[in-house]
């Protein structure tokens, strides 16, 4: 099929607040179009107190099939689905919206298992492990629930938003899988590493955590992907660490996503 924009082109939207950072739109439209669809993704930057408003416009028209949510969107879009998958209502979470037949939207959130699924992929099987997590946002919320579910020994969230953080341990803690504790942003003694902050994607950034703590025996994962290589994630590889970037875990969660936008 042709790749050009058409009038039959079905519309897909990611939404954030910015929105100029995201590498996604050429990615998840060359991959409909590598399954014969004529689907384009186009971005949306939108401010969070006027999402509601852009989504009931965008909702009707009737071309558009789908919503990616990102940062600062995926807690407030999880609200505006009229159904949810069973993962997405326990985080109230989602980064990713489809039509149901009668117009709504129904919502679910890959990050966690995108994430977990990148992390095998280098390397590093979380069963067993001591996981700290900095970060208790949309991603973070999905990335501490895929690890629980993954097996870790123990999970321990900081998040300098202390209601933040306390909601997700407490609601984690209720799944009965490990214990989940409250952290710090001292690594040391953890076996998994991992930043699900912005913390990173500004040059005058500091780091997201005590990285001078880290040790080569640790694996670190950052969910930022621009810049390709976080300072915390340099600062892993030079002691020797297995890691992962954000455009690592974004391969895993696009494709989780397009087969959700596309029903398979």
């Amino acid at each position: 099929m042709s790749d050009l924009l058409s009038g039959a082109s079905r519309v897909h939207f990611i939404v954030g607040d910015p929105i100029a950072q995201v590498k996604s739109p050429s990615g998840v439209t060359q991959a409909f179009h590598e399954r014969g669809l004529n689907a384009f993704v186009m971005p949306a930057h939108v401010a969070p107190a006027d999402l509601s408003a852009w989504l009931a416009g965008v909702s009707l028209a009737k071309n558009v099939d789908g919503i990616i949510a990102t940062v600062p969107h995926k807690f407030a879009c999880h609200d505006l689905c009229a159904t949810t998958s069973e993962r997405a209502s326990f985080l109230r979470t989602v980064n990713t919206m489809r039509r149901n037949p009668d117009g709504t939207w129904h919502g679910d959130m890959f990050d966690g298992l995108g994430f977990v699924s990148a992390m095998k992929d280098k390397g590093c099987v979380p069963a067993g492990k001591k996981a700290l997590l900095v970060g208790a946002g949309g991603a973070g919320s999905a990335i501490a629930h895929a690890l629980v579910m993954a097996g870790v020994s123990e999970l321990a969230i900081y998040d300098e938003d202390a209601t933040r953080r306390e909601t997700l341990v407490q609601r984690l803690a209720s799944l009965n899988q490990c214990p989940v504790s409250s952290g710090s942003s001292d690594p040391s003694g953890f076996d998994i590493v991992l930043n699900a902050t912005p913390v990173g994607m500004k040059e005058t950034d500091a780091f997201p955590l005590q990285a001078s703590k880290l040790t080569g025996a640790m694996f670190v994962g950052c969910v930022i992907t621009q810049p390709a290589v976080t300072l915390l994630i340099a600062a892993a590889r030079a002691k020797g660490c297995l890691s992962m970037t954000g455009a690592d875990m974004f391969g895993r969660v696009s494709d989780l996503m397009i087969a959700f936008l596309v029903g398979e």
